[in-house]
């Protein structure tokens, strides 16, 4: 047995915390400094985290391996089968010729680059977090915007701080659903606080992400769709989170933003058109011009509609497997009497694998004495890569692609994913190490030692728990706990404490290892991890910053706000 210990370095909580520091402030110095490969340094992180378990925390060494390898099977199942299925969905389109229909069809509704990304980065990514969420928003939108012109390192960094303002209700509302199990406070409840915070941030992301794009002044060339992009997304959060629930704030926000922006850019254009630097000069000559234009011109409503169908079909299947009772019959766990439900639970029990993980498992105590349980889950049906796999069969059929070529597509992308990978599953493995030893509690008990300011630091507990988990849903659970005893000790409403963590929480996601691995496996980016967190990082400190000041001012200023 192993009992966890937060003040295991000289019975000393910052002592401990410090020490805790180093695999992040390594895996910092590996990627943003050192530019290592993603994957030697997520297993050159992994091995740091192991050997100050071991020495610092005084976890035994098989339990810190069997707890990396717990963390490396979800790696690889949900997460990298998701991204998996992702590009190669992706990539059928485009070895059939459909994804330059898709590219026509965005061009013709604007050729600004500007505006494609609040279209596809913003919106239509907002869209599948609200549906699926790990990782297959940014996989997904990322490889479309790549398709379309964009600098691979623009669209992965772009699609990951555009994803900040869904994440809290992605995956049909799961971070916020499940933080009332370990806290007791409803999740309607947090859900009305988060809405009264993501909101100012998702008004303010798109802007944010044309002005790191092109600029303070080009941005304001293109403010009315902007705003109306913005708003429509922050105003729609607002009802929905408020007065229906944590389940569909993203899915509804999302598509009201995408009609609400589309339907405005037919009574509406910038004066100018806004491309990249080496598409200038492209466009610059009239006969350019005039190919992009009859480009747009020479496909039929029928033929656009195959071209998406199977991000149709992909939408469709993936929002019924978000669907709260048809995910627990495809886990199968389900208990109802629909007989339909009863035979897609069959099949999904036979598909879900819980092995205990050996030596790990109701082996290791927390603070209270309560040994906790560790499995590898393995949800097959469940998984959402498994519903973007059954979107790439149909797709098979909606392009006439041969089985062979299907078959060849399918083999090119695991060989291209094969670093990305193995990057995620040491990642994650770092993460579980760094759960399982005490680690990640004993850097939150420390943040919350801070007394008064307390509710200005609360949202880097969240952004600290997303950066080490990739999760929004797993920094919930982490933390949820931890946040409201605090806030209860030092007078900071518990309900606003669980809203920080979740919305400091979404600021983490675009500098998460996990997420960072898998934008740069979706744009053919593998290798060069580190461009693409130094290109995010003082993002994510900025917006984290924005939310910090928010929460402590609704703390002592503005608690007419709090619910």
């Amino acid at each position: 047995m192993f009992t966890q210990n937060f003040t295991a370095v000289g019975d000393n909580l910052l002592l401990s915390a410090l020490v805790a520091l180093i695999p992040i402030l390594y895996f910092f110095w590996a990627l943003a400094i050192k530019r290592m490969k993603g994957y030697v340094a997520g297993l050159t992180t992994l091995l740091v985290a192991i050997i100050v378990a071991v020495l610092a925390f005084k976890m035994p060494v098989g339990m810190a391996v069997m707890s990396a390898s717990q963390g490396a099977v979800y790696g690889i199942i949900p997460i990298g089968w998701i991204i998996v299925t992702s590009v190669f969905l992706y990539k059928i389109t485009v070895k059939t010729g459909q994804f330059d229909i898709i590219r026509s069809s965005v061009l013709s509704i604007t050729e600004d680059r500007r505006l494609q990304v609040l279209l596809v980065a913003f919106s239509f990514g907002a869209f599948l977090e609200g549906a699926a969420g790990f990782g297959a928003p940014v996989a997904i939108s990322a490889a479309l915007l790549v398709g379309l012109g964009f600098n691979p390192l623009y669209a992965a960094g772009m699609c990951l701080i555009a994803n900040t303002a869904p994440v809290a209700f992605g995956a049909i509302g799961i971070p916020i659903i499940a933080m009332e199990g370990p806290t007791g406070i409803a999740a309607m409840e947090i859900s009305k606080m988060v809405g009264r915070q993501l909101p100012f941030l998702s008004a303010f992301i798109p802007l944010f992400i044309v002005i790191i794009m092109a600029g303070f002044k080009r941005a304001l060339e293109v403010l009315p769709a902007i705003l109306v992009s913005g708003f429509s997304f922050a105003i729609t959060q607002y009802v929905t989170s408020n007065f229906i629930g944590p389940e569909l704030p993203d899915i509804l926000s999302a598509l009201v933003s995408l009609f609400a922006l589309a339907i405005f850019l037919k009574f509406w254009k910038p004066k100018t058109i806004f491309r990249f630097a080496a598409e200038q000069e492209m466009a610059a000559t009239s006969a350019t011009a005039k190919k992009v234009q009859e480009t747009t011109q020479t496909y039929t409503g029928g033929q656009v509609f195959k071209a998406w169908s199977p991000f149709l079909v992909l939408t469709a299947i993936i929002s019924v497997w978000g669907i709260p009772t048809i995910k627990l019959a495809l886990a199968g766990h389900y208990e109802g009497t629909n007989a339909v439900l009863k035979a897609v639970n069959s099949i999904g029990h036979a598909l879900t694998f819980m092995p205990e993980v050996p030596g790990l498992n109701n082996k290791i105590m927390n603070a209270t004495g309560v040994p906790i349980a560790a499995v590898y889950k393995i949800e097959v049906l469940a998984a959402a890569g498994t519903a973007i796999l059954i979107a790439c069969i149909i797709t098979k059929y909606i392009t006439s692609i041969s089985w062979n070529n299907w078959f060849v597509t399918f083999g090119e992308t695991l060989n291209e994913l094969k670093y990305p990978i193995i990057t995620i599953a040491s990642v994650v493995g770092f993460a579980y190490v760094t759960n399982a030893s005490g680690m990640s509690t004993t850097l939150g008990m420390s943040l919350a030692k801070t007394g008064k300011l307390f509710p200005f630091f609360s949202p880097l507990l969240g952004w600290l728990g997303v950066f080490i988990t990739g999760s929004d849903t797993s920094a919930n659970l982490l933390f949820g706990n931890l946040q409201k005893i605090t806030a209860e000790s030092v007078g900071m409403h518990p309900v606003l404490a669980l809203a920080a963590n979740s919305s400091g929480g979404v600021t983490g996601k675009m500098i998460s290892p996990q997420s960072i691995a898998v934008a740069c496996a979706a744009v053919g980016l593998a290798g060069k991890e580190s461009e693409l967190l130094r290109f995010t990082l003082k993002y994510s400190f900025m917006l984290v910053l924005i939310i910090c000041v928010m929460t402590f001012l609704q703390s002592t200023v503005l608690t007419w706000m709090i619910p």
